[in-house]
């Protein structure tokens, strides 16, 4: 996803095909009743730990709320918050695991961010062209050993402040125009990188959008987000995961949820309808 960089954001994938860039948009309306579903409270010995524990796996069908944009509305009742890593600090995560709560940690793994407290750190050859969004852009993937230790840190970062998951976001800059000559092995052999820095630091990982390559790396990954599958007729090949005992968090901006809703429904995906600019507000199936 991506937010505005005066306001601290993220960024999400532009596409080719003619569709906005992935995470990012407009603005809000009123907001809708959340689920009253609890889960357990995670394990005391996994956030902020430092016993080795086995890694969160969420289940098909969770609820889930996804903001980055403002201050974090810790009283959306869902299991699962996907919220940004680097606007956020420890407190807010451990507030939410009070209340029972799992926390994924969204980062950028597929552009650069001008306005990241990082953003010097990446060699200026690494990166190409804009993504679509202010002070964003794309990263050469292919630099695997250059890119791993910023990758590893911004982990590192999610761990220390007790996030249960990561969501690297823009794993498909392949398919996109980033002034590199990226391929489909290319992808795949970051998108494997990036998921093994995940699981050596405890943390789950999502597959964000790549559906073209899903069952290359379904292995790899422990759940998925994802953008406008139902508007774009594509929820189909993220089955996959849910057929593997692992979920699809998925929303959509433009439908409505009697749209969408029911196809996923049967899918067994954890689906909301959001503002593109990711704020507080959401609509769940």
């Amino acid at each position: 996803m991506l937010l505005l960089a005066a306001a601290g954001c993220s960024a999400s994938g532009g596409h080719d095909d003619g569709r906005p860039a992935a995470g990012r948009p407009a603005a809000p309306s009123a907001p809708a009743s959340a689920p009253p579903t609890r889960p357990a409270a995670p394990p005391a010995s996994a956030p902020g730990s430092k016993r080795v524990t086995r890694r969160w796996q969420p289940r098909p069908g969770v609820a889930w709320q996804w903001q980055l944009s403002g201050t974090v509305d810790t009283s959306v009742d869902v299991p699962v918050y996907d919220i940004d890593g680097f606007e956020n600090d420890a407190s807010v995560v451990a507030r939410l695991h009070g209340d029972g709560r799992r926390v994924i940690c969204y980062v950028n793994a597929g552009a650069w961010e001008s306005f990241r407290a990082d953003a010097k750190a990446f060699p200026a050859a690494l990166l190409g062209r804009g993504d679509g969004w202010d002070g964003e852009r794309w990263l050469d993937i292919r630099a695997l050993d250059r890119l791993r230790p910023l990758m590893a840190a911004r982990f590192d970062m999610c761990r220390a402040k007790g996030f249960d998951a990561v969501e690297p976001d823009l794993l498909e800059g392949y398919a996109n125009t980033t002034g590199f000559p990226l391929t489909a092995a290319d992808q795949v052999a970051y998108n494997r990188m990036i998921a093994g820095l995940a699981h050596a630091r405890g943390l789950a990982v999502g597959l964000k959008n790549d559906l073209g390559q899903v069952r290359e790396l379904l292995p790899d990954f422990d759940f998925s987000v994802d953008e406008q599958c139902a508007q774009y007729d594509e929820c189909g090949k993220l089955s996959p995961f849910v057929a593997a005992g692992k979920p699809v968090f998925h929303v959509e901006y433009e439908l409505k949820p009697a749209q969408f809703c029911p196809e996923v429904r049967r899918l067994g995906f954890s689906s909301m309808r959001k503002h593109l600019v990711l704020d507080a507000w959401r609509e769940a199936c």
